[in-house]
């Protein structure tokens, strides 16, 4: 079957984890739409708790759009990552699902060529990476990114996974390979990205890389501190250890 059938065929759920996001929301959900004109999608909102109305803003968002391709599935509070997108497949009607921030870090422009690098390869999971030609960081001071640099080559080099860049979170994963990492993965944070890579590595799933610019949050503050990267080296021990 050829490239634009099965595309016709796939449906991808967009799983966008919110927390304080009402400056971006729209903007995000207007950039899917128009950079996915030709695919099946519906995105899915998994907001905790926030206080500054991006409920409100997802709301008349689904008054435009439609309440079938913006599905509000709210928490009552932060309850993590790894939750948030447990959560979010609950709901998911896609046989792909897409896991972006919603911080606008993470362009929608790229969508067409991660379904597209699926559906050349038949990949069970696309990633986003900053680390190979064409792919790069925007906004982000030199010691950011000798840190974020340095995690990857660490963890590179301590845990072989077969992809360069472990710490990125803007993947596309079939559905179901995604429901088998998530239930495996036990770290929170940081690390939680990290840990589903290199358990969908080792369990022997097919890997494709497509390169992209990350771009430092638009609106808002950055939720990454000193703390996050402690909690990274520590998950990089239990993955040795573990995997």
């Amino acid at each position: 079957m050829d490239g634009q059938h099965q595309k016709e065929k796939n449906k991808y759920s967009i799983i966008v984890p919110t927390y304080n996001e009402r400056l971006n929301i729209g903007l995000i959900v207007y950039l899917i739409f128009k950079h996915l004109r030709d695919a099946d999608f519906e995105i899915i909102v998994v907001d905790d708790g926030s206080p500054d109305g991006t409920q409100d803003v997802v709301k008349q968002l689904q008054q435009v759009y439609g309440e079938d391709r913006i599905l509000l599935r709210a928490r009552p509070r932060k309850l993590g990552l790894g939750t948030a997108y447990i959560h979010g497949m609950k709901h998911a009607s896609g046989n792909f699902v897409v896991i972006m921030d919603a911080d606008l870090s993470h362009h929608p422009k790229y969508l067409p060529s991660f379904i597209r690098k699926q559906l050349e390869t038949g990949a069970d999971i696309v990633t986003g990476t900053r680390y190979v030609k064409g792919g790069g960081v925007h906004g982000w001071n030199l010691m950011r990114k000798l840190t974020s640099r340095g995690a990857n080559v660490l963890a590179q080099t301590l845990l072989w996974p077969g992809v360069s860049d472990l710490t990125g979170s803007f993947r596309l994963y079939r559905k179901s390979v995604l429901e088998d990492i998530i239930s495996c993965c036990v770290s929170k944070g940081y690390v939680f990205q990290m840990e589903m890579i290199v358990r969908a590595s080792r369990k022997g799933y097919h890997i494709q890389e497509v390169p992209i610019t990350f771009v430092d949050r638009v609106y808002g503050s950055s939720k990454l501190g000193g703390s996050e990267i402690v909690e990274y080296l520590k998950g990089l021990v239990y993955l040795l250890v573990t995997t």
